[in-house]
């Protein structure tokens, strides 16, 4: 077989058809083992959490950001601390989520959990906020917290199917 080029042909030249006709692997001796795999690596055809993970990944590097996009890191520097740490945290399970859905399939709820205390958090952790900062928490916690629950519904409907 080492003598078997690319295109069918031995070195001496001639045409050796192996069997195989076109791009079918049906004859294949591993083709079951290939396409279990396959079924594995793509999730057997179900939907899964792909389309909402990436928002959620965006959407966590914005929060850990936003106290210099919005310049309150000198009037909130408790703050600055706390969004940069939160938004990490979003931003990590959305790539978890990405790498490994069928393992985090139950952690999709700490994302509308970090979402809620996101919003609750301007008033504990910041001292006196301005309206900016208070608008920016509250909308991107929200949004957290749609999009966790996005995960989360579409996870579920992972594990039914």
């Amino acid at each position: 077989m080492s003598n078997i080029s690319h295109t069918g042909r031995d070195v001496s030249g001639k045409t050796r058809d192996s069997g195989h006709a076109g791009r079918d692997i049906s004859g294949h001796p591993d083709a079951e083992e290939m396409r279990a795999r396959h079924d594995r690596v793509m999730g057997g055809g179900r939907r899964t959490t792909a389309g909402a993970d990436a928002p959620v990944f965006l959407l966590g590097l914005y929060c850990a950001v936003s106290p210099w996009v919005l310049h309150f890191t000198a009037s909130q520097p408790s703050l600055v601390t706390h969004n940069l740490v939160i938004g990490l945290a979003i931003a990590v399970l959305a790539l978890c989520f990405t790498a490994m859905p069928e393992r985090m399939t139950g952690m999709s709820i700490a994302i509308v959990a970090l979402g809620a205390w996101l919003i609750v958090s301007t008033w504990v952790v910041g001292q006196s906020p301005d309206m900016g900062v208070i608008l920016n928490n509250v909308i991107v916690g929200g949004l957290a917290i749609v999009l966790g629950a996005a995960c989360a519904g579409l996870s579920m409907k992972n594990k039914k199917t």
